[in-house]
């Protein structure tokens, strides 16, 4: 980690921001004190593809696939009863 002093940050603060975002955290002392540090900007993680998917079980899919989820989507009424009819 590099160590600054606010008279050098005072001094050429856009030099020593854009090194910070190249090397990574700069130190800044004010009589041999820390003060504060410049720390730079990380890009946001990515989620990776597999957490983002959603589980879809047998019976959900055999209703997708069936068709019964139209545009209005199905009453679940008879969604529930036709599954009850198909017990029997």
């Amino acid at each position: 980690m590099k160590t600054i002093s606010i008279r050098e940050l005072h001094a050429k603060t856009g030099r020593w921001v854009r090194d910070a975002s190249k090397h990574g955290q700069i130190l800044v002392t004010d009589n041999g004190r820390a003060i504060a540090k410049i720390v730079p900007e990380l890009p946001p993680i990515q989620t990776p593809y597999f957490a983002r998917r959603n589980y879809i079980d047998d019976q959900t899919r055999s209703v997708i696939e069936s068709g019964r989820l139209g545009r209005g989507g199905a009453d679940a009424t008879d969604l529930i009863s036709e599954d009850r009819e198909d017990r029997i």
